[in-house]
C-alpha cells in the first residue's frame, strides 16, 4: 500500500498560498511574518488562480485574487495581504499531529477482540446493507453508492466543524472520480485521508475509540458519515491479510 500512496500525485509540491501575520500586517518598515493556508485551502486558492477567477471562497475568509488580499467574511475591514510562492510544501507541524500520543486508552488489545477487519468496517459495511462479496475490491457496481455516501458525510462532518466548504471541496474531487474504477477512486481517498484536515483527524480519533465503552455511543453515531469513506479507503486491491496468528495488537 505504501508504494501506491507514493505514487499518488501531491498537488502541494509546488505552489504555496500564505498570509501575513503580522498583527498590523498593513504597518509600513517591519519584517513581515507569513504563515501556510492549510492543505485544502492551499488547493482551493491555487485552482481558483489557475482559473482566473477574481475569488477564491473559505470558511472564514475570501481571497481577493485580483489584489492579492484576504478579506473576512464576516467583517470586509478586516484584510491581510496574501502571496504565492512557488516551492515544495514543507510543514512538519501537520505531520506531527499524526503521530500524537493516543488521547484515549481503550482497555482491551485490539487485535484479541476483533480480529483483522476492524468493527467500525464491519458496522459500516452492514449498515450500506453490504455483503463482503460486494465490497468495491470486489464488486465495482458499488463504488458509486459507497462514493455518494462518503460524499454526503464528509459534507456532514465539515458543517458541524464550521468547515463546510473545505468539505464540499473533498467531496467534489471524490465524485469527480465515482465512475473511473476502483483504483482510481481508492488513489482519491488515499490523497484526501493524506492531507492535514479534518477528515483524518475525525477519523483517526474514531478508529481510537474502538474498545473504549465510554466512547461507544460516539463511534457508532459517525458510522453513516464517516464508514463509507473509511470502508473505501480500507478495501483496496492491495490490503492483503498478513500471515501473522496469535498475536495482540496494542495501541500505545
Amino acid at each position: 500500500m505504501a508504494d501506491q500512496i507514493s505514487g499518488i500525485t501531491n498537488d502541494l509540491t509546488c505552489v504555496e498560498w500564505m498570509w501575513q501575520s503580522n498583527p498590523y500586517p498593513f504597518i509600513q518598515h517591519q519584517e513581515p511574518e507569513w504563515s501556510y493556508y492549510s492543505d485544502v485551502e492551499n488547493l482551493i486558492i491555487e485552482e481558483a488562480f489557475l482559473a482566473n477567477k477574481p475569488q477564491a471562497m473559505l470558511d472564514d475568509y475570501y481571497i481577493d485574487l485580483k489584489h492579492n488580499i484576504q478579506v473576512s467574511n464576516k467583517d470586509n475591514t478586516k484584510q491581510r495581504p496574501v502571496q504565492r510562492v512557488m516551492g515544495k510544501r514543507v510543514n512538519k507541524a501537520s505531520r506531527g499531529e499524526r503521530f500524537m500520543p493516543d488521547p484515549i486508552a481503550p482497555k482491551r488489545p485490539f487485535g484479541s477482540e476483533y480480529g483483522w477487519v476492524s468493527p467500525f468496517i464491519l458496522e459500516t459495511r452492514k449498515h450500506l446493507k453490504l455483503k463482503e462479496q460486494q465490497l468495491p475490491s470486489k464488486d465495482e457496481t458499488t463504488i458509486p453508492m459507497i462514493v455518494e455516501r462518503a460524499a454526503l458525510g464528509i459534507i456532514e462532518e465539515g458543517k458541524k466543524l464550521g468547515k463546510q466548504r473545505k468539505a464540499e471541496y473533498m467531496a467534489k474531487k471524490l465524485m469527480d472520480v465515482k465512475e473511473k474504477g476502483v483504483k482510481e477512486v481508492w488513489k482519491c481517498c488515499a490523497h484526501l485521508y493524506s492531507l492535514n484536515e479534518f477528515l483524518f483527524k475525525k477519523l483517526n480519533e474514531i478508529m481510537r475509540m474502538i474498545g473504549s465503552q465510554e466512547h461507544e455511543d460516539v463511534r457508532r453515531s459517525k458510522i453513516d458519515t464517516l464508514g463509507p469513506f473509511y470502508l473505501r479507503l480500507w478495501d483496496d486491491l492491495f490490503n492483503i491479510k498478513p500471515n501473522i496468528t496469535k498475536q495482540l495488537l496494542y495501541r500505545g
